[in-house]
């Protein structure tokens, strides 16, 4: 039996109504599984009371199980959830604070997982090196969210500020639950976050950026780059082999034509593989495809994976060439 989360804003609407409810019911019930988190009916307390006994004896509100949460030295918090579904190993979210200088929670951002490992095994992964188990569905992904916001109003007394698909899978190969869950995010009823908070991030599945394009989503969007050729993109990144990066940058034009919004580059430096300053006049070319800024991330050591983490002296030539691109 599918949890009555499973139902999306429009279609709970359709049920209540298909009940002889008014419409306003099923948002008081968004309400209630979405922004305050409760976990049964009984405790919705401004629904009739036949109404709560109707829906527990129909259906359960449903939820994801938080069953480990550690936490770094920087306030990081990294949840593991058990989906409840069997055979389906559990999953990961990130709530990451940023602070102001008096210690005051700044940006609060969540990053979020879309499926139950990776089908594309990119070699700098933990997630590939799983192998792939399943999609998620988009209440699983937004439930991630809300669990994370509670955590973060507890806290840090305020609501989490921006979330980043950038947790365990591919987004964009999972796209219609992540547009679900996308709906579900930006729902006044529900946790009622911008879409401009939001960010999906992708290896480069080039149809399905056009898909979001001609859709019209008013989410960001952000492409894991990590090498600037081909010839290096093949060999850390196996898409590349089928969707190079000619066909990224056509897909890219095609959303900026559709879109009007720039796109965010993820460039992962490994030491002495893409991190030269011939690296970095390549990747200045790639953000001129369309208007663009880069995210340089610094690798965090997986085991098994030969690739490490560029040194400082690298990280420090490498931006000194950005910079002087202008990128």
């Amino acid at each position: 039996m599918d949890p009555l989360k499973a139902l999306q804003p429009d279609a709970l609407r359709t049920r209540f109504e298909e009940m002889g409810l008014p419409g306003y019911r099923a948002d008081q019930v968004l309400q209630w599984m979405w922004q305050h988190g409760v976990e049964s009916f009984e405790a919705m307390t401004n629904l009739p009371a036949a109404l709560r006994d109707t829906l527990a004896g129909q259906t359960a509100v449903g939820g994801l199980d938080l069953i480990k949460m550690s936490e770094s030295a920087d306030g990081t918090l990294k949840c593991l959830f058990a989906t409840g579904r069997e055979g389906s190993p559990p999953v990961e979210a990130v709530l990451i604070p940023d602070f102001y200088p008096d210690g005051a929670a700044n940006r609060l951002t969540v990053c979020v997982s879309s499926q139950v490992g990776c089908l594309f095994g990119c070699a700098f992964c933990a997630t590939g090196r799983m192998g792939f188990f399943r999609n998620l569905e988009a209440w699983e992904i937004a439930d991630q969210i809300r669990i994370l916001n509670g955590l973060s109003l507890d806290r840090y007394g305020k609501k989490i500020t921006n979330v980043v698909y950038m947790g365990m899978g591919e987004p964009l190969n999972n796209l219609r639950a992540v547009l679900g869950s996308v709906d579900l995010l930006t729902h006044r009823h529900a946790i009622g976050l911008s879409p401009r908070r939001i960010t999906v991030s992708t290896v480069g599945l080039a149809k399905q950026i056009r898909q979001i394009a001609d859709a019209g989503a008013e989410f960001n969007l952000a492409v894991s780059l990590h090498a600037a050729d081909d010839e290096k993109r093949n060999r850390i990144m196996p898409i590349n082999h089928t969707l190079d990066l000619q066909a990224l940058e056509s897909a890219l034009r095609h959303y900026h034509e559709r879109r009007g919004k720039p796109v965010t580059y993820e460039y992962l430096l490994f030491d002495s593989f893409n991190d030269g300053t011939d690296d970095a006049r390549r990747l200045a070319g790639i953000t001129r495809w369309v208007p663009s800024k880069v995210n340089i991330i610094m690798y965090n050591r997986v085991a098994g994976v030969t690739l490490r983490r560029a040194r400082e002296t690298r990280l420090d030539a490498f931006m000194k060439v950005l910079v002087r691109e202008g990128v």
